[in-house]
């Protein structure tokens, strides 16, 4: 896969910033992911380890995508030591959740 094959035409980051962006959620996938599952086929749900200011990155992370695609409805929530990152889709956005969750599966590789 391509670095920006799961990112749509319909996102408004300026293109030469998009593989920054791509870069920034792959380190987030392959320094955090613990599990993911996709428990609706427009829900895709990651479970990253907590630490220092991992909360925070994820947040600001989630703010600024859903800034350039505003199709994505992120939701964060708090478990012990895990933040779950909820990334949900409407119907016409699904093949992007899907490009998505491979490209984090790929990243990641859930420990």
């Amino acid at each position: 896969m391509s670095d920006l094959a799961w990112a749509p035409r319909s996102c408004t980051l300026p293109s030469e910033e998009q593989p920054l962006r791509v870069a920034e959620w792959d380190a987030l996938f392959s320094e955090r992911l613990t599990s993911l599952s996709r428990p609706q086929s427009l829900r895709l749900r990651l479970s990253l380890a907590g630490g220092e200011g991992v909360e925070e990155r994820v947040r600001d992370l989630a703010e600024r995508e859903n800034g350039c695609c505003s199709f994505f409805t992120f939701t964060t929530t708090t478990d012990q030591d895990l933040i779950h990152l909820d990334i949900a889709v409407d119907r016409a956005h699904e093949a992007v959740l899907d490009a998505l969750a491979a490209r984090t599966a790929a990243a990641g590789k859930p420990r």
